[in-house]
C-alpha cells in the first residue's frame, strides 16, 4: 500500500468518514487553495531583482517605453498586482468598513473564480467564467461604493497603476529570462504580442 500523507487530493470523492454527498470538504478546498496560492506566488519574481538600482534607465524613446512597458508587464505580473493590492489595502486602512467589504470580497474571488474546480451551475444551467467575472466585478464595485470610500479606492488605484506603469517605463528589460511571455499560473492571462 502507497502512503499519500503529505499529499494533496485531486478529486472530490467523499471522505472516508464522508456524508456520501460527493462534494469536497473545506479541508480540500482549504489544501488546494494553499496549492494554488503557492504557485501563484512561485511566479513572483524576487523583490530585489524589481528594485535593482543598476537596471533602471530612462527609455530613448517612446516606442522602446512601450516596449518595455509590455515586456515588465509580463515578466513582473504578480509583483505588480501584489504592488496595487498592497496600495488599496493601505488606503483602505483608515476606513474600517471598506476594508471588512474589500476582505469578503476578496473572499469571494477566491472561492466563487480563482479557486474552484468544477464550473459553476446555477439552476441547473453553467455559468460561464465570464459571467462569473463580470457579476463578480459589479458585486464588488456596487459593494465598494455603498461603503463611502470611492474616492479613495479609485485614487489608490491611480496610484498603484502609475507606479507600476513608471517601473515598467523605466525598468531596462535587458536582463529578463527568455519565458517572460509565459505569465503566471501556466501563461493564462497575459501574453506579449509580436
Amino acid at each position: 500500500m502507497a502512503t499519500t500523507y503529505g499529499t494533496i487530493p485531486t478529486s472530490s470523492a467523499p471522505s472516508a468518514g464522508g456524508g456520501g454527498g460527493g462534494g469536497s470538504s473545506p479541508l480540500d478546498f482549504i489544501s488546494r487553495a494553499k496549492e494554488r496560492g503557492q504557485s501563484a506566488l512561485a511566479t513572483c519574481r524576487p523583490w530585489r531583482e524589481l528594485v535593482h538600482g543598476g537596471a533602471f534607465s530612462l527609455p530613448p524613446s517612446l516606442g522602446e517605453a512601450y516596449l518595455r512597458i509590455r515586456k515588465n508587464a509580463a515578466y513582473y505580473a504578480m509583483n505588480y498586482a501584489i504592488v496595487v493590492l498592497l496600495v488599496v489595502f493601505l488606503s483602505l486602512l483608515w476606513h474600517a468598513v471598506s476594508l471588512m467589504v474589500f476582505l469578503a470580497t476578496m473572499c469571494l474571488w477566491l472561492f466563487f473564480y480563482f479557486l474552484r474546480d468544477d464550473p459553476l451551475v446555477l439552476f441547473g444551467r453553467v455559468v460561464g467564467d465570464g459571467v462569473v467575472l463580470g457579476a463578480l466585478s459589479v458585486v464588488t464595485l456596487a459593494l465598494l461604493l455603498f461603503t463611502g470610500a470611492t474616492l479613495n479606492i479609485l485614487v489608490s488605484l491611480l496610484v498603484g497603476i502609475l507606479v507600476i506603469v513608471a517601473h515598467a517605463a523605466l525598468r531596462r528589460t535587458d536582463d529578463h529570462d527568455e519565458e517572460e511571455g509565459a505569465g503566471p499560473i501556466g501563461g493564462g492571462w497575459y501574453q506579449a504580442v509580436g
